[in-house]
């Protein structure tokens, strides 16, 4: 059927007469199969060896593969040739992955010098803030023994004076009980047993005067004040603007709704669940059922004020006592003492002119501070609240000066 090439040397074979040598087929597949031809690398398709090296497929080939009409058009090379070819390439790669390796290598030791710094920097902040806040707390341990020891000397120096005025109102009682059973004994005795010394008697019931005890002030001089308190309560701080639909038609609200003022005259405003009547009230918008909360509010030179917190169901048209039973809670002001359903009133010294209002809501925490001077003002027995929480706003009376929501 034409030229035959030679296997070996690939020159074309004039002989076109051939015919199977089965004999030597026998023996030549004997040898591909002994152990020292094994090892070396046959073409998986022919089981010849892989001399020859394809451009186009980058593979090792016999030289049947290639005739074959897969790599007939390829470009071939001897495989030696490939080799050293190919060993070049791969060792210029190399070269080129050692420096990108070298370069990979100093970049993970400034990495790890850096991971090394952050470390140093994470923990000299740690023992920063452990130093700062163990400073803290032996100053406020430190605030707190110099607090209590002004109450006790306050204690020390008023209670010995309300004491000797109770101690001498005791003794006029006594005295006076004494004389008047002596009185009441002289009315039982007959006419000249009566009569015998009424002189002296009347002399002495004359003599009687009432001792006034002694004035003590009843105001405190130390109040508590933990210095940085607001400013880190401020953190919590909410914008709070007031609620139109809550407000008394007596009250007047400021177009910003963050002022409020008590009015002359009662506005045509409809009557719904949700509006203050008969108390002068009005409600914030934000609503608390979680969370820490703080907000400020400007009371000035006004008489009075009730600021606080009630719950969002309670009854409006409420005519009785605004206390925690009902669901409000609130510290009430009136002119130079505060005044509170849970506790007595609290006289003051200085009224403020800011009050800051801080929730806890799961603590159950209610107080309230004079921004003006940090100090607290009245906090609240803790509580479990319940349900949502609304902020409360009251001028109780007519003032030029409204009650206004610090931004």
């Amino acid at each position: 059927r034409g030229s035959f090439p030679c296997p070996e040397c690939r020159e074309m074979s004039p002989q076109r007469n051939l015919r199977p040598n089965r004999l030597l087929t026998k023996v030549a597949e004997m040898a591909r199969q002994h152990p020292s031809l094994q090892k070396r690398d046959l073409c998986k398709t022919h089981q010849e060896l892989l001399k020859l090296f394809c451009q186009e497929d980058q593979s090792p080939i016999c030289v049947i593969c290639r005739e074959s009409r897969e790599h007939r058009l390829h470009t071939v090379f001897p495989i030696d040739e490939a080799i050293q070819d190919y060993k070049a390439k791969l060792e210029e790669n190399m070269e080129y992955l050692r420096e990108e390796m070298m370069k990979t290598e100093e970049a993970l030791a400034r990495e790890d010098q850096t991971m090394k710094e952050w470390q140093k920097m994470i923990e000299s902040q740690r023992q920063n803030v452990l130093a700062e806040f163990e400073r803290l707390r032996r100053f406020l341990v430190e605030e707190e023994q110099q607090l209590l020891q002004k109450l006790e000397e306050e204690e020390l120096e008023v209670l010995p004076r309300l004491r000797e005025n109770a101690a001498r109102l005791v003794q006029q009682s006594a005295a006076l009980g004494g004389l008047i059973a002596e009185l009441e004994g002289r009315c039982q005795l007959p006419a000249l047993g009566l009569l015998q010394d009424i002189r002296d008697a009347l002399r002495r019931i004359q003599d009687v005067k009432l001792q006034p005890p002694e004035v003590v002030p009843m105001e405190l001089r130390t109040v508590c004040r933990v210095p940085g308190l607001v400013e880190t309560l401020r953190r919590f701080r909410g914008d709070v603007i007031l609620d139109p639909e809550t407000a008394n038609p007596e009250l007047v609200l400021s177009e910003d709704r963050r002022s409020v003022r008590r009015g002359d005259l009662r506005q045509a405003l409809p009557d719904s669940p949700e509006r203050f009547d008969p108390g002068p009230c009005v409600l914030g918008h934000l609503r608390f059922t979680t969370g820490r909360h703080y907000w400020e509010v400007e009371v000035g030179e006004r008489a009075n004020w009730a600021l606080g917190v009630c719950r969002e169901n309670v009854n409006r048209k409420e005519t009785g006592e605004l206390s925690a039973g009902n669901g409000f809670w609130i510290l009430v002001f009136l002119g130079s003492y505060y005044n509170s359903p849970e506790r007595a009133f609290v006289p003051l010294r200085d009224p403020p002119r800011r009050v800051g209002i801080f929730l806890d809501y799961e603590a159950g925490h209610l107080s309230f501070y004079s921004v003006t001077d940090g100090s607290l003002l009245f906090i609240f027995p803790e509580t479990s609240f319940s349900g949502t929480l609304r902020p409360l706003f009251s001028p109780l009376s007519s003032s030029p000066t409204p009650l206004t929501i610090c931004r």
